[in-house]
């Protein structure tokens, strides 16, 4: 069901959509910035940063456990504005433990507080701009993920020059979290579309649980959170030690995968609107193990890079294309973004450890390769994409 409405508030909710992705980008990427600062200054072991890392992903799988509810009883302005003084005040109190009080324990509490806003924000967002791609009559949900790809770029470029400038981290992270609050909430106000659209009396999470198109679609996320989350946490440790080059290679490395998945993300939608969801996803996903193949067997350092580029190109679609198929139903949309959100997260949580095991086996370059390993099978369930029919 869909309800019409004037051009010039949908419009107003796209860039209010947009604006809440960069920001949620910025402040996620703020944090993991600062993780050397906040290893340096807390005197971690990498055992004891791994289990402070851990609270964040924590955070953020609690939330979305709950955003479904959350969203659906306040709907998604104002459980965006909630979720704003949530990120800013857990940005806050982990500048506070990596600076002015230092502690692991407060700076594990801010950056569970963090994950636990961004998550919430996560599907709020994806929610109304599940509404704004269906007012506007075309695909526009992988450019708003573009967006949170470019806040994480610019948040990398400011903590660079802070860190340059020697801005202490405290004063860092609060300035950023007052950015990110007054962004978010002056962006909040814009959203109306999801408002509109759900008539549901219920938030109707646990029967999302027993949808089996809704746990396919969330299935296939899992997968494609992971290929994406494999490139973010290792592709520059893999490309040290693999093929032997220094950290600032290993980054670039890093920065051309980023880039790729963002120009995919921009114009993957006019394959999207031409192709439609199956075939373009399926393309991407055969992309993105190509991709990796290349990068690892590759045997020359270009070539490899090369990969690294059709990776990050394939990696593009999927994640935002799945959070599209399961808002399909706006009297639904909250719910089911919930649960494919639930585990497709999980990625972040077992992606980690599970490339590092197999690391510790073949060396982490050739650990790469669990990831087409993944993919090929995974693309049985890419007709759960489709839109039901009514």
């Amino acid at each position: 069901m869909s309800v019409t409405v004037p051009r010039s508030q949908v419009r107003a909710a796209a860039a209010g959509v947009a604006v809440t992705f960069g920001l949620n980008g910025v402040a996620v990427a703020t944090w993991f910035a600062r993780v050397p600062a906040a290893r340096d200054a807390l005197g971690l072991t990498p055992g004891a940063l791994g289990l402070l890392l851990l609270s964040m992903s924590v955070g953020a799988c609690l939330a979305m456990l709950t955003a479904g509810e959350v969203t659906h009883r306040l709907r998604p302005k104002r459980t965006v504005s909630l979720s704003a003084v949530t990120v800013a005040l857990g940005l806050a109190v982990a500048g506070v433990g990596i600076g002015a009080y230092p502690s692991p324990v407060v700076t594990a509490i801010g950056i569970f507080v963090l994950g636990y806003g961004s998550g919430l924000c996560d599907v709020a967002m994806n929610v109304e701009a599940a509404e704004v791609e269906r007012a506007l009559g075309k695909t526009v949900m992988p450019r708003f993920h573009a967006m949170w790809s470019l806040g994480t770029v610019a948040a990398a470029g400011m903590a660079s020059f802070a860190a340059w400038a020697l801005l202490p981290v405290t004063a860092h992270l609060a300035v950023v979290a007052v950015v990110v609050a007054g962004g978010t909430l002056l962006a909040a106000r814009t959203y109306s579309l999801a408002a509109e659209a759900e008539h549901g009396t219920g938030s109707g999470v646990m029967a999302a649980w027993r949808e089996p198109r809704t746990l396919l679609i969330g299935l296939l996320v899992l997968v494609l959170a992971f290929t994406e989350g494999t490139a973010n946490d290792w592709v520059a440790v893999a490309f040290i030690d693999g093929y032997d080059v220094d950290p600032a290679l290993g980054a670039l490395v890093f920065g051309v995968f980023v880039t790729t998945m963002t120009f995919g993300r921009i114009f993957g939608t006019i394959a999207l609107d031409r192709w439609g969801r199956v075939p373009a996803v399926v393309l991407s996903m055969l992309l993105a193990a190509a991709g990796v193949t290349l990068a690892v067997f590759a045997g020359s350092f270009g070539l490899a890079v090369a990969g690294v580029a059709v990776w990050g190109l394939g990696t593009a679609l999927g994640f935002p294309v799945g959070m599209s198929a399961a808002a399909d139903d706006p009297d639904r949309a909250a719910a089911r973004v919930s649960v494919v959100a639930v585990i497709g997260y999980t990625a972040f949580l077992a992606g980690p450890p599970l490339v590092g095991l197999l690391g510790n086996q073949s060396g982490v370059l050739r650990a790469l390769l669990v990831v087409p390993l993944l993919l090929l099978p995974a693309l049985v369930l890419t007709p759960s994409l489709r839109q039901p029919k009514d």
